[in-house]
């Protein structure tokens, strides 16, 4: 389990560049004109973790597997987007699959890059695309809210919830507010379940990428100052990049090239690194560990999780006939030097069903079926 998210933008804000640097492949054409992205292009890198690396020099295993992210490049949205303006349609089609949304904003000037509308404002920007996926949504909700409603008026268990459901968020949409806003807690599970049921666009949960010029790209400018207040006041997340300066990272042969380049621009880590660290935060997602002599892995799983969640992660026979998990925190790990010697130090611990798992743990599970 990684997760994967879509990015999107107005055209020529350097979704496609931002892409082919992050996957470091060419499978998505940028090009200098809009719609130059007409089918989603997809893309899998491994999430890079310096605990992994250590373990990995520890264990000397015979494979590693580090856990993935997914992008997926998906076509420019433009303004009548959710009248089927453009290839809106097709975007917010794609756009429903994803866990989270990359929103891409231009955050510099270049009057040989065309901009859709004329001038660089990444907050219009922004407000272009989330009145879209608003109008998508208002429009989804205001069609199936009346059939729901009758069905609750006959007494529909299920409707009754979805009408208190859909409620609140079509008087959010209407107020130009976005679905997470108004989103059920989770710890009504009903009525959590029913929104996440609903499949809408503005529920999924947005970081905002300044794509910025080179000279911005260590402590930001005007531009992306703005676009982070405006993360701010909606709890969202923002990170700063230069989609050109990616392209180039991704061109270095190896990692020390690539930090030395980085280093010598002010920065201390891959645009990479920023937008996985910033989406973990944003999705609530952590990292345990499995070890051994023929494979370390890395595996993601959702905060707050117990242990046979995790255990299902790897297989659902884990799950269901879970019995315990044998457990070793990952700095305990290093600092006694692996399992054998935590066993003797008495830092293995042996935990049930009900302990949360932290980030970084070293688990072994046993279960029976």
């Amino acid at each position: 389990m990684g997760f994967n998210c879509g990015i999107v933008g107005l055209p020529n804000v350097g979704k496609s560049t931002l892409f082919n640097a992050l996957t470091q492949t060419i499978a998505a054409q940028a090009a200098n004109f809009p719609f130059c992205t007409i089918e989603p292009n997809t893309g899998r890198v491994a999430v890079p973790d310096k605990r992994l690396d250590k373990l990995v020099e520890m264990v000397n295993p015979k494979s590693v597997v580090p856990t993935q992210l997914e992008f997926v490049d998906i076509a420019g949205l433009v303004k009548g987007a959710s009248k089927g303006e453009g290839l809106g349609n097709q975007f917010l089609a794609n756009i429903r699959e994803v866990d989270a949304i990359v929103h891409v904003l231009r955050c510099f000037e270049n009057e040989n890059i065309t901009h859709v509308e004329g001038s660089i404002d990444p907050i219009r920007d922004a407000e272009i695309v989330e009145t879209e996926l608003m109008i998508a949504d208002l429009e989804s909700l205001e069609k199936r809210f009346e059939q729901a409603n009758k069905k609750a008026k006959g007494g529909d268990k299920d409707a009754i919830i979805n009408v208190a459901v859909m409620g609140p968020i079509m008087e959010a949409l209407r107020a130009g507010k976005p679905a997470r806003i108004a989103a059920p807690d989770m710890s009504n599970k009903d009525a959590y379940k029913a929104y996440k049921m609903l499949q809408l666009l503005t529920s999924k949960p947005v970081l905002y990428v300044c794509n910025v010029d080179e000279n911005s790209a260590a402590e930001g400018n005007e531009f992306s100052e703005k676009v982070f207040a405006k993360a701010k006041a909606e709890n969202a997340q923002a990170v700063i990049i230069s989609a050109e300066i990616e392209s180039e990272v991704a061109q270095l042969e190896n990692d020390e090239e690539k930090q030395e380049f980085l280093s010598a621009l002010g920065l201390a880590e891959t645009g990479l690194a920023k937008i996985i660290h910033a989406g973990y935060n944003l999705l609530g997602l952590q990292t345990y560990f499995t070890a051994g002599p023929k494979e370390v892995r890395a595996w993601t799983f959702l905060k707050g999780s117990k242990a046979p969640q995790c255990a299902g992660i790897i297989h659902s026979d884990f799950e269901r006939g879970f019995i315990r998990a044998e457990t070793i925190s990952y700095d305990d790990y290093v600092k006694f030097g692996g399992e054998q010697a935590c066993k003797e130090a008495g830092r293995m611990r042996s935990e049930g069903k009900d302990y949360v798992v932290q980030d970084g743990d070293l688990l072994n599970f046993l279960f029976n079926v």
